[in-house]
């Protein structure tokens, strides 16, 4: 063969072997970028989950309709201790006789 042959074979061999390399720390890369970013669209999904639950809380306390609901729910849980406790009350007075 003659020198010129072998020059470009040895060239195009190194520009192949180049190429090769530089594709597999690319693939690389991206499979680690892949990754990131499903964690990153996890974790954004969470705080839209939690951002939702937020905001329902908000409306809840601030539109009249959430407002007694929240109230009532508060005097109905708090008679219903009362109840509780002096129903309790009066079971321990009844077996210490």
């Amino acid at each position: 063969m003659e020198t010129a042959a072998w020059v470009l074979i040895i060239f195009l061999s190194t520009a192949l072997f180049i190429f090769i390399v530089v594709g597999i720390v690319l693939l690389v890369k991206l499979i680690g970028f892949t990754k990131e970013a499903k964690r990153v669209i996890i974790q954004g999904q969470d705080i839209a989950e939690k951002a939702d639950d937020i905001v329902g809380n908000v409306r809840d306390m601030t539109t009249v309709g959430g407002l007694v609901k929240h109230f009532v729910n508060a005097y109905t849980e708090t008679e219903v201790e009362k109840e509780a406790k002096t129903a309790k009350t009066s079971k321990k007075g009844k077996k210490k006789s």
